[in-house]
């Protein structure tokens, strides 16, 4: 199974480096699970900061709604890695000629003022983690020709991620009703789509226990890892999708 591994993040990595979509893993190694996926995921992430100057600036949590959770078939979210490569300023003119398939989603991003420690970590824990919340778009990406995708290819995939802005009008958590926070989603004025943070799992302190599990796993891949100051971003991101 490890060259397996080794195969698809290596295969991943260059239809990101190339922009080339590649026809889904799911379909060439049917048997894979969730943690081969997340394994394939850190080939990939390691192959990009080996070969650029990025660093690893934060995490996003993916498939948080029940309704997507029934199309992929999973009982719990999904995460991947946020670099440097992958942010943008506010009012930035975003490369989508450097992406496949973009799609813009507006998240919730949430910065923390300290490091969280499991086991035992809960939502109500991370509020009180974080320093402010700030509203978000990120531009996902798939490497899986057309989107379709599984489980362990979107995981695989980095969790389908592309790019990130963080915008303006920084928020105390205590100062704001997460699960009350709506969004509007427009494109060149036109109305697309809107959404509110109650459609988040876990957005009102009472998480699945499939949304605690990969609390958990996030929690302790933060703690292990190092983060840098020379990079003028704010040190961790999270990305709480609230409109896709």
């Amino acid at each position: 199974m490890n060259n397996v591994i080794n195969y698809l993040g290596e295969k991943l990595f260059q239809s990101w480096r190339n922009n080339q979509a590649i026809t889904p893993i799911s379909d060439e190694y049917p048997k894979l699970t969730l943690h081969d996926a997340y394994l394939i995921q850190q080939k990939v992430i390691s192959h990009r900061l080996e070969t650029t100057n990025e660093r690893i600036v934060g995490k996003k949590i993916g498939i948080t709604s029940q309704a997507v959770m029934d199309i992929l078939d999973v009982d719990q979210p999904d995460f991947g890695i946020l670099t440097s490569g992958m942010y943008y300023e506010n009012n930035a003119t975003v490369p989508i000629e450097q992406l496949i398939a973009p799609k813009a989603e507006g998240e919730i991003g949430f910065i923390l003022k300290r490091n969280l420690r499991g086991p035992g970590i809960t939502a109500e824990d991370v509020l009180q983690a974080t320093d402010y919340v700030v509203p978000c778009i990120e531009i996902v990406d798939s490497r899986i020709r057309d989107w379709k995708i599984k489980i362990t290819d979107t995981v695989a995939d980095n969790a389908s991620s592309g790019l990130f802005v963080i915008g303006n009008g920084t928020r105390l958590p205590s100062e704001i009703d997460l699960a009350a926070i709506t969004m509007t989603l427009k494109k060149n004025g036109k109305l697309i789509d809107t959404g509110i943070g109650a459609a988040v799992l876990g957005i009102r302190l009472t998480p699945l226990p499939g949304w605690r599990i990969c609390w958990e796993c996030w929690i302790r891949r933060y703690a292990r890892e190092k983060l840098f100051s020379q990079v003028p971003l704010p040190q961790w991101y999270r990305l709480m999708p609230v409109i896709s």
